[in-house]
Protein backbone atom coordinates (compact mmCIF):
# COMPACT_ATOMS: atom_id res chain seq x y z
CA UNK A 1 0.00 0.00 0.00
CA UNK A 2 1.31 3.43 -0.94
CA UNK A 3 0.57 6.45 1.25
CA UNK A 4 0.23 9.16 -1.42
CA UNK A 5 -1.51 12.50 -0.99
CA UNK A 6 -2.59 13.92 -4.34
CA UNK A 7 -1.34 13.10 -7.83
CA UNK A 8 -1.22 15.79 -10.50
CA UNK A 9 -0.63 14.78 -14.11
CA UNK A 10 1.18 16.86 -16.72
CA UNK A 11 1.06 16.20 -20.47
CA UNK A 12 3.30 19.07 -21.65
CA UNK A 13 6.38 20.82 -20.32
CA UNK A 14 4.28 23.94 -19.76
CA UNK A 15 1.77 22.02 -17.63
CA UNK A 16 4.57 20.45 -15.62
CA UNK A 17 6.20 23.82 -14.92
CA UNK A 18 2.86 25.33 -13.88
CA UNK A 19 2.14 22.44 -11.55
CA UNK A 20 5.59 22.83 -10.01
CA UNK A 21 4.90 26.49 -9.34
CA UNK A 22 1.43 25.85 -7.95
CA UNK A 23 2.48 22.91 -5.76
CA UNK A 24 6.10 23.60 -4.74
CA UNK A 25 6.12 20.84 -2.11
CA UNK A 26 4.99 18.15 -4.54
CA UNK A 27 7.55 15.59 -5.73
CA UNK A 28 8.18 14.91 -9.42
CA UNK A 29 7.63 11.28 -10.42
CA UNK A 30 8.70 9.85 -13.76
CA UNK A 31 9.38 6.09 -13.85
CA UNK A 32 8.84 5.82 -10.10
CA UNK A 33 11.62 3.32 -9.46
CA UNK A 34 13.08 5.62 -6.77
CA UNK A 35 10.13 7.72 -5.63
CA UNK A 36 7.70 4.87 -5.01
CA UNK A 37 10.26 3.02 -2.91
CA UNK A 38 10.66 6.13 -0.76
CA UNK A 39 6.88 6.48 -0.46
CA UNK A 40 6.50 2.86 0.59
CA UNK A 41 9.38 3.04 3.09
CA UNK A 42 7.83 6.12 4.73
CA UNK A 43 10.46 8.66 3.66
CA UNK A 44 7.90 10.33 1.39
CA UNK A 45 4.77 9.12 3.11
CA UNK A 46 1.75 11.26 2.29
CA UNK A 47 3.63 13.25 -0.37
CA UNK A 48 1.83 14.92 -3.26
CA UNK A 49 3.21 13.82 -6.62
CA UNK A 50 3.47 15.49 -10.02
CA UNK A 51 3.58 12.83 -12.71
CA UNK A 52 5.44 13.78 -15.89
CA UNK A 53 5.09 10.30 -17.38
CA UNK A 54 2.67 11.69 -19.97
CA UNK A 55 5.04 14.39 -21.29
CA UNK A 56 6.00 12.47 -24.42
CA UNK A 57 8.13 15.31 -25.80
CA UNK A 58 10.71 14.45 -23.12
CA UNK A 59 11.17 10.92 -24.48
CA UNK A 60 13.72 9.71 -27.00
CA UNK A 61 17.11 10.55 -28.49
CA UNK A 62 17.80 12.82 -31.45
CA UNK A 63 20.64 14.75 -33.03
CA UNK A 64 20.49 18.47 -33.74
CA UNK A 65 21.90 20.07 -36.90
CA UNK A 66 25.16 20.99 -35.18
CA UNK A 67 25.69 17.39 -34.07
CA UNK A 68 24.57 17.88 -30.46
CA UNK A 69 23.12 14.66 -29.10
CA UNK A 70 19.92 15.27 -27.11
CA UNK A 71 18.59 12.66 -24.70
CA UNK A 72 15.12 13.36 -23.34
CA UNK A 73 14.86 13.12 -19.58
CA UNK A 74 12.05 10.54 -19.77
CA UNK A 75 14.10 8.20 -21.93
CA UNK A 76 14.29 4.82 -20.22
CA UNK A 77 17.51 2.90 -19.68
CA UNK A 78 16.37 0.12 -22.01
CA UNK A 79 15.63 2.72 -24.71
CA UNK A 80 19.09 4.24 -24.31
CA UNK A 81 20.76 0.84 -24.62
CA UNK A 82 18.83 0.01 -27.80
CA UNK A 83 18.96 3.44 -29.44
CA UNK A 84 20.99 3.46 -32.71
CA UNK A 85 22.31 7.01 -32.18
CA UNK A 86 23.62 6.07 -28.75
CA UNK A 87 25.13 2.91 -30.20
CA UNK A 88 26.95 4.77 -32.96
CA UNK A 89 27.99 7.92 -31.06
CA UNK A 90 28.33 6.94 -27.38
CA UNK A 91 28.23 3.17 -27.16
CA UNK A 92 29.53 3.21 -23.59
CA UNK A 93 26.45 5.13 -22.37
CA UNK A 94 24.19 2.34 -23.61
CA UNK A 95 26.41 -0.18 -21.85
CA UNK A 96 26.30 1.81 -18.61
CA UNK A 97 22.50 2.08 -18.79
CA UNK A 98 22.34 -1.69 -19.25
CA UNK A 99 24.00 -2.18 -15.85
CA UNK A 100 21.17 -0.47 -13.95
CA UNK A 101 19.12 -2.85 -11.78
CA UNK A 102 17.31 -5.57 -13.71
CA UNK A 103 15.15 -5.62 -16.86
CA UNK A 104 12.04 -4.34 -15.07
CA UNK A 105 13.88 -1.36 -13.58
CA UNK A 106 15.57 -0.56 -16.89
CA UNK A 107 12.19 -0.58 -18.64
CA UNK A 108 10.68 2.11 -16.35
CA UNK A 109 13.66 3.97 -14.89
CA UNK A 110 14.69 7.15 -16.70
CA UNK A 111 17.96 8.96 -17.32
CA UNK A 112 16.39 12.12 -15.89
CA UNK A 113 15.54 10.37 -12.65
CA UNK A 114 18.99 8.81 -12.51
CA UNK A 115 20.63 12.25 -12.61
CA UNK A 116 18.05 14.25 -10.64
CA UNK A 117 18.13 11.99 -7.60
CA UNK A 118 21.67 13.18 -6.95
CA UNK A 119 23.11 9.86 -5.79
CA UNK A 120 26.80 9.24 -6.38
CA UNK A 121 26.21 5.61 -7.41
CA UNK A 122 23.99 6.42 -10.44
CA UNK A 123 25.21 4.16 -13.25
CA UNK A 124 24.77 6.63 -16.11
CA UNK A 125 26.14 9.65 -14.23
CA UNK A 126 29.87 8.96 -14.53
CA UNK A 127 29.67 8.28 -18.28
CA UNK A 128 27.54 11.38 -18.86
CA UNK A 129 30.13 13.37 -16.87
CA UNK A 130 32.94 11.91 -18.92
CA UNK A 131 31.22 13.18 -22.08
CA UNK A 132 30.66 16.71 -20.71
CA UNK A 133 26.87 16.37 -20.62
CA UNK A 134 24.82 19.52 -20.10
CA UNK A 135 21.51 19.49 -18.23
CA UNK A 136 18.62 21.47 -19.70
CA UNK A 137 15.91 22.65 -17.33
CA UNK A 138 12.61 24.37 -18.05
CA UNK A 139 11.03 26.78 -15.61
CA UNK A 140 8.92 29.90 -15.50
CA UNK A 141 7.44 32.74 -13.49
CA UNK A 142 4.25 34.78 -13.70
CA UNK A 143 5.99 37.55 -15.66
CA UNK A 144 9.17 37.42 -17.74
CA UNK A 145 10.43 33.99 -16.85
CA UNK A 146 13.76 33.30 -15.21
CA UNK A 147 16.74 33.92 -17.46
CA UNK A 148 19.55 34.26 -14.95
CA UNK A 149 22.78 32.31 -15.03
CA UNK A 150 23.11 30.14 -18.13
CA UNK A 151 19.44 30.37 -19.02
CA UNK A 152 18.15 30.41 -22.56
CA UNK A 153 14.72 31.76 -23.46
CA UNK A 154 12.98 28.97 -25.37
CA UNK A 155 11.53 31.04 -28.17
CA UNK A 156 9.40 33.17 -25.86
CA UNK A 157 6.93 30.34 -25.28
CA UNK A 158 3.84 31.27 -23.32
CA UNK A 159 1.99 28.65 -21.29
CA UNK A 160 -1.52 29.02 -19.96
CA UNK A 161 -1.90 28.02 -16.34
CA UNK A 162 -4.20 24.98 -16.25
CA UNK A 163 -4.81 25.29 -12.53
CA UNK A 164 -5.88 27.80 -9.94
CA UNK A 165 -4.26 30.81 -11.59
CA UNK A 166 -7.27 31.41 -13.84
CA UNK A 167 -7.71 31.26 -17.59
CA UNK A 168 -5.95 34.58 -18.21
CA UNK A 169 -2.85 33.75 -16.20
CA UNK A 170 0.19 33.21 -18.42
CA UNK A 171 3.76 32.25 -17.74
CA UNK A 172 6.80 32.41 -19.97
CA UNK A 173 8.77 29.17 -20.12
CA UNK A 174 12.54 29.72 -19.95
CA UNK A 175 15.32 27.20 -20.48
CA UNK A 176 18.43 27.01 -18.33
CA UNK A 177 21.61 25.08 -19.15
CA UNK A 178 23.85 23.68 -16.42
CA UNK A 179 26.95 21.48 -16.92
CA UNK A 180 26.19 18.13 -15.28
CA UNK A 181 29.25 18.46 -13.06
CA UNK A 182 27.83 21.68 -11.55
CA UNK A 183 24.33 20.22 -11.41
CA UNK A 184 25.32 18.07 -8.42
CA UNK A 185 25.30 20.20 -5.26
CA UNK A 186 25.83 17.46 -2.67
CA UNK A 187 24.61 14.00 -1.71
CA UNK A 188 21.00 13.74 -2.92
CA UNK A 189 20.93 17.43 -3.94
CA UNK A 190 20.85 18.84 -7.45
CA UNK A 191 20.39 22.28 -8.99
CA UNK A 192 16.71 21.89 -9.85
CA UNK A 193 15.18 25.15 -8.69
CA UNK A 194 11.58 25.80 -7.64
CA UNK A 195 9.27 25.69 -10.63
CA UNK A 196 11.75 23.78 -12.80
CA UNK A 197 11.87 20.34 -14.37
CA UNK A 198 14.73 18.67 -16.15
CA UNK A 199 13.90 18.30 -19.85
CA UNK A 200 16.95 16.70 -21.43
CA UNK A 201 20.68 16.04 -21.37
CA UNK A 202 22.75 17.54 -24.17
CA UNK A 203 26.13 16.21 -25.33
CA UNK A 204 28.08 18.49 -27.71
CA UNK A 205 29.53 16.89 -30.84
CA UNK A 206 33.08 17.79 -29.84
CA UNK A 207 32.64 15.81 -26.63
CA UNK A 208 31.88 12.51 -28.34
CA UNK A 209 33.28 12.74 -31.87
CA UNK A 210 36.33 10.43 -32.20
CA UNK A 211 36.12 9.61 -28.49
CA UNK A 212 35.86 5.99 -27.36
CA UNK A 213 34.96 4.92 -23.86
CA UNK A 214 34.43 2.08 -21.44
CA UNK A 215 32.52 1.85 -18.15
CA UNK A 216 33.17 -0.58 -15.31
CA UNK A 217 30.79 -1.12 -12.44
CA UNK A 218 32.03 -3.05 -9.44
CA UNK A 219 29.48 -4.66 -7.16
CA UNK A 220 29.13 -7.80 -5.11
CA UNK A 221 26.71 -9.13 -7.73
CA UNK A 222 26.56 -8.74 -11.51
CA UNK A 223 22.93 -7.53 -11.49
CA UNK A 224 20.38 -5.86 -9.20
CA UNK A 225 23.25 -4.18 -7.38
CA UNK A 226 24.23 -0.66 -6.37
CA UNK A 227 27.75 0.18 -7.48
CA UNK A 228 30.53 -0.09 -4.92
CA UNK A 229 32.54 2.02 -7.37
CA UNK A 230 31.85 3.01 -10.97
CA UNK A 231 34.49 4.24 -13.40
CA UNK A 232 34.05 5.61 -16.92
CA UNK A 233 37.02 6.49 -19.13
CA UNK A 234 37.04 7.82 -22.67
CA UNK A 235 39.92 8.74 -24.93
CA UNK A 236 40.70 10.44 -28.21
CA UNK A 237 43.92 9.22 -29.79
CA UNK A 238 46.40 10.94 -32.08
CA UNK A 239 46.30 10.09 -35.79
CA UNK A 240 49.11 7.56 -35.39
CA UNK A 241 47.28 5.99 -32.40
CA UNK A 242 50.33 6.40 -30.15
CA UNK A 243 49.33 9.33 -27.93
CA UNK A 244 46.40 10.50 -25.81
CA UNK A 245 45.02 13.57 -27.56
CA UNK A 246 42.27 13.70 -24.94
CA UNK A 247 41.52 11.79 -21.75
CA UNK A 248 38.49 11.92 -19.50
CA UNK A 249 38.00 9.95 -16.30
CA UNK A 250 34.85 10.00 -14.18
CA UNK A 251 33.80 8.12 -11.06
CA UNK A 252 30.74 7.20 -9.09
CA UNK A 253 31.00 6.44 -5.34
CA UNK A 254 34.49 7.97 -5.22
CA UNK A 255 33.14 11.01 -3.39
CA UNK A 256 29.85 12.52 -2.22
CA UNK A 257 28.74 13.18 -5.83
CA UNK A 258 29.78 11.80 -9.25
CA UNK A 259 33.13 13.39 -10.11
CA UNK A 260 35.81 13.92 -12.75
CA UNK A 261 39.56 13.46 -12.25
CA UNK A 262 40.48 16.76 -13.91
CA UNK A 263 44.06 17.03 -12.67
CA UNK A 264 44.92 13.57 -13.95
CA UNK A 265 43.27 14.35 -17.28
CA UNK A 266 45.35 17.50 -17.70
CA UNK A 267 48.58 15.84 -16.58
CA UNK A 268 48.37 13.00 -19.10
CA UNK A 269 46.89 14.77 -22.09
CA UNK A 270 49.37 14.13 -24.90
CA UNK A 271 51.06 11.24 -23.07
CA UNK A 272 52.43 8.27 -24.98
CA UNK A 273 50.45 5.03 -24.86
CA UNK A 274 52.75 2.88 -22.74
CA UNK A 275 52.29 0.49 -19.86
CA UNK A 276 54.05 3.02 -17.64
CA UNK A 277 51.50 5.69 -18.60
CA UNK A 278 48.63 3.38 -17.66
CA UNK A 279 50.24 2.63 -14.30
CA UNK A 280 50.86 6.31 -13.57
CA UNK A 281 47.32 7.34 -14.52
CA UNK A 282 45.91 4.74 -12.14
CA UNK A 283 48.10 6.05 -9.33
CA UNK A 284 47.36 9.69 -10.14
CA UNK A 285 43.60 9.44 -9.66
CA UNK A 286 44.17 8.48 -6.02
CA UNK A 287 45.01 12.10 -5.21
CA UNK A 288 41.59 13.19 -6.49
CA UNK A 289 39.12 10.59 -5.24
CA UNK A 290 37.59 10.78 -1.78
CA UNK A 291 35.63 7.59 -1.09
CA UNK A 292 34.27 6.81 2.34
CA UNK A 293 33.95 3.80 4.58
CA UNK A 294 30.51 2.22 4.52
CA UNK A 295 28.90 -1.14 5.17
CA UNK A 296 29.25 -1.86 1.43
CA UNK A 297 33.02 -1.42 1.33
CA UNK A 298 35.91 0.16 3.27
CA UNK A 299 37.63 3.25 1.95
CA UNK A 300 40.89 1.47 1.09
CA UNK A 301 39.05 -1.09 -1.00
CA UNK A 302 37.32 1.68 -2.93
CA UNK A 303 40.63 3.48 -3.49
CA UNK A 304 42.16 0.29 -4.81
CA UNK A 305 39.18 -0.15 -7.12
CA UNK A 306 39.50 3.42 -8.39
CA UNK A 307 43.09 2.71 -9.38
CA UNK A 308 42.62 -0.69 -11.00
CA UNK A 309 39.31 0.17 -12.67
CA UNK A 310 40.83 3.32 -14.18
CA UNK A 311 43.64 1.26 -15.65
CA UNK A 312 41.33 -1.45 -16.99
CA UNK A 313 38.79 1.00 -18.43
CA UNK A 314 41.61 3.01 -20.02
CA UNK A 315 43.05 -0.10 -21.69
CA UNK A 316 39.69 -1.05 -23.17
CA UNK A 317 38.92 2.51 -24.28
CA UNK A 318 42.29 2.63 -26.09
CA UNK A 319 41.57 -0.73 -27.73
CA UNK A 320 38.18 0.53 -28.93
CA UNK A 321 39.86 3.62 -30.34
CA UNK A 322 42.14 1.39 -32.43
CA UNK A 323 45.26 1.89 -30.34
CA UNK A 324 47.72 -0.40 -28.61
CA UNK A 325 49.59 0.15 -25.37
CA UNK A 326 53.33 -0.42 -25.76
CA UNK A 327 54.79 -2.87 -23.28
CA UNK A 328 51.48 -4.33 -22.11
CA UNK A 329 50.58 -7.93 -22.78
CA UNK A 330 46.98 -8.94 -23.42
CA UNK A 331 45.49 -12.18 -22.18
CA UNK A 332 45.19 -15.06 -24.64
CA UNK A 333 41.72 -13.93 -25.68
CA UNK A 334 43.07 -10.42 -26.34
CA UNK A 335 41.12 -8.75 -23.54
CA UNK A 336 40.69 -8.79 -19.78
CA UNK A 337 37.59 -9.89 -17.90
CA UNK A 338 36.52 -6.47 -16.64
CA UNK A 339 33.72 -7.82 -14.45
CA UNK A 340 36.14 -9.93 -12.40
CA UNK A 341 38.42 -7.50 -10.58
CA UNK A 342 40.54 -9.26 -7.98
CA UNK A 343 41.40 -7.39 -4.81
CA UNK A 344 45.08 -7.96 -4.36
CA UNK A 345 46.36 -8.49 -0.80
CA UNK A 346 48.78 -5.56 -1.08
CA UNK A 347 45.97 -3.07 -1.82
CA UNK A 348 46.48 -1.18 1.41
CA UNK A 349 50.22 -0.79 0.85
CA UNK A 350 49.74 0.31 -2.75
CA UNK A 351 47.11 2.90 -1.94
CA UNK A 352 48.51 4.21 1.33
CA UNK A 353 47.03 3.98 4.80
CA UNK A 354 44.09 6.27 5.52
Amino acid sequence: MYDIGKIYEAHTVEEAVNLRLEHPEAVIIAGGSDVLIKVRSGKLAGADLISIQGVDELRGVHMEKDGTLVIGSLTSFSHITADPLIGSCIRVLGEAADKVGGPQIRAVGTVGGNTCNGVTSADTASTLLAYDAIVELAGGTEDEGRTGGNAENAGGQMARNPGAGGADSQRRIARRLVPLEKFYLGPGRTDVRPGEIQTCLRIPVESYENHYGFYIKFGMRNAMEIATVGCSVNVKLSEDKKYLDDLRIAFGVAGPVPMRAHETEKKFKGAALTAQTVTEIGSSVLSEVHPRDSWRAPKNMRRHLCRTMTQDALCEAVRRAGGMIAGMKADQDGARDFMDITLFPDAGAADGQE
